[in-house]
């Protein structure tokens, strides 16, 4: 039996990440595609207590998250909305204590893609869960700097709505455009800029080159 393609969209908060999950997903079913989504285990949590995990909780949810996928069956795709790896960012950034790195690694290695969303989008505020733009701007740098310095392969999507999609969709689907990448080991980021403006420029510069 196939394998399903494995996507995983990571990001920080109020980057637009079930946003293009949904999207990805509505695309490929209409076109007879079976599609598994995987939700945000954190979002369910703190919906269900009223709260935030505290420290010693995000271990649990790191599992759940990765027990989901792991439970998934057949199908064309399966979508992450985020993975254990984000949970191991926050509880990085917000409790000093890397010690989850080790496990959301290992099960990152399961997902054929992954695509990192920008911070272009504007901030908005979303209850208990958000911590305002300054924790969205470390949370992000910190992402990057653990993928690439533990050579996980991503992409950059940026945009709004169809064009978010098409970036997307680019990568994810060999041969959709002059700019689309088969491999998970390729990405739109500048190793010497972490800048979001001139990062979204280089995105609408490839994009635009490879409508003409």
């Amino acid at each position: 039996m196939a394998q399903p393609l494995t996507v995983a969209v990571l990001g920080a908060e109020c980057t637009g990440k079930s946003s293009l999950v949904t999207a990805l997903q509505t695309h490929w079913q209409a076109r007879g595609a079976i599609v598994h989504v995987i939700p945000e285990v954190l979002r369910q949590w703190c919906d269900q207590q009223g709260r935030t995990p505290l420290a010693q909780e995000q271990r649990a949810i790191a599992q759940a998250q990765a027990d989901l996928v792991e439970q998934a069956e057949g199908g064309d795709f399966l979508i992450a909305d985020t993975s254990p790896l984000m949970t191991a960012i926050y509880s990085d950034v917000l409790f000093q204590d890397p010690s989850l790195y080790p496990f959301a690694l290992k099960h990152h290695r399961i997902y054929h893609h992954t695509l990192v969303t920008g911070l272009d989008l504007p901030w908005q505020a979303d209850g208990i869960q958000r911590d305002g733009p300054a924790m969205r701007e470390r949370v992000d740098a910190r992402l990057r700097d653990v993928l690439q310095r533990e050579g996980v392969g991503f992409s950059m999507v940026y945009g709004q709505g169809p064009q978010r999609l098409a970036g997307a969709l680019a990568v994810l689907e060999p041969g959709a455009s002059a700019i689309a990448k088969t491999s998970g080991a390729w990405r739109w980021l500048c190793d010497k800029c972490s800048d979001s403006e001139c990062e979204h420029r280089l995105f609408s510069d490839l994009q635009a080159a490879a409508t003409r």
